[in-house]
């Protein structure tokens, strides 16, 4: 049985924005932040930038995708999992490609802030990300229809987020920011990996050719175990750019990746797995607090 409409339009807004996803936004500029502290150049102010434009570019893409999915038809009343605004009726299509734009903008606005303290070259990643929030789920050829939404999450919640977070902050690039974006992209992504594995069947009558529709599941759960699995030796390898042994912190959480892993691979209903969505956004959060830790005390 659905849950019942919440009735306060804040808090259908709030869901709309899927505060469960944040922290793929959130880490990513903690860990840059990290890294940047490491070399002696942090800039909390920058930083604050930096999380703005995230979280930003993050709801947007939500509010898109919300928008975009429901004209697409990939939001039938048959689906189960966490409620769609604009498909249960509770914000009009218009309103919600509206403030999808509105959102996009703010963090276009942001994103200048950046360009003014560290160059114009970072107007074109900015602007990517950006375009790329929307082209996840519109556009003439949207990326989540195509197989490409793990690749965007990876390579903008992970590689881009990071390494242009410490670039902000120091005016270059340290390799090790490669190591860490890459082991984070990977497990935002794997945020991603449940909520299609949940979703395959419906994505699939709708055209929605995510990896699970393309592959199937059993190919899913090893997706998002091998990027478990990278994601936590990253942080060995992370002893070889000079850090300490902090920065093997996060290792304690593999136990909870098997977990989580074997809980995916068993799931049968669309509620474990709803139930896991929010369990792996915590495990990214987990990873990214012990790495980020990790890194200023084994720096």
């Amino acid at each position: 049985m659905a849950a019942p409409a919440p009735t306060r339009p804040g808090k259908v807004w709030t869901e709309a924005a899927r505060p469960r996803t944040l922290p793929a936004a959130v880490i990513p500029v903690l860990a840059g932040t990290a890294l940047a502290w490491a070399h002696r150049q942090a800039d909390f102010g920058a930083a604050g930038i930096c999380l703005a434009f995230a979280v930003l570019v993050q709801i947007g893409t939500n509010f898109a995708n919300d928008y975009f999915d429901f004209v697409k038809g990939a939001d039938p009343p048959q689906r189960v999992g966490p409620r769609r605004a604009v498909a249960a009726g509770l914000i009009a299509p218009a309103a919600m490609r509206g403030a999808a734009l509105l959102v996009f903008a703010a963090a276009f606005l942001v994103g200048l802030l950046l360009v003014r303290q560290r160059g114009w070259e970072l107007l074109p990643v900015g602007v990517a990300s950006i375009v790329c929030g929307l082209a996840y789920t519109g556009g003439p050829w949207p990326l989540g229809y195509n197989g490409l939404g793990d690749v965007f999450v990876f390579l903008f919640f992970g590689l881009v987020a990071v390494g242009a977070t410490f670039y902000v902050q120091t005016g270059w690039v340290a390799r090790e920011a490669g190591t860490v974006g890459a082991a984070i992209g990977l497990l935002a992504a794997n945020i991603l990996v449940v909520n299609n594995y949940r979703d395959a069947d419906t994505d699939a009558r709708a055209g929605k050719r995510t990896l699970v529709v393309r592959f199937g599941r059993r190919f899913a759960i090893w997706q998002y175990a091998l990027s478990a699995l990278v994601a936590l030796l990253a942080t060995p390898a992370l002893l070889l750019s000079g850090y300490r042994w902090p920065v093997l912190l996060p290792l304690v959480l593999t136990p909870w990746a098997f977990k989580l892993t074997h809980a995916l691979a068993a799931s049968q209903q669309p509620q474990e797995q709803i139930a896991l969505l929010g369990a792996t956004a915590k495990f990214l959060a987990a990873y990214g607090l012990l790495l980020s830790a990790g890194i200023v005390l084994g720096s």
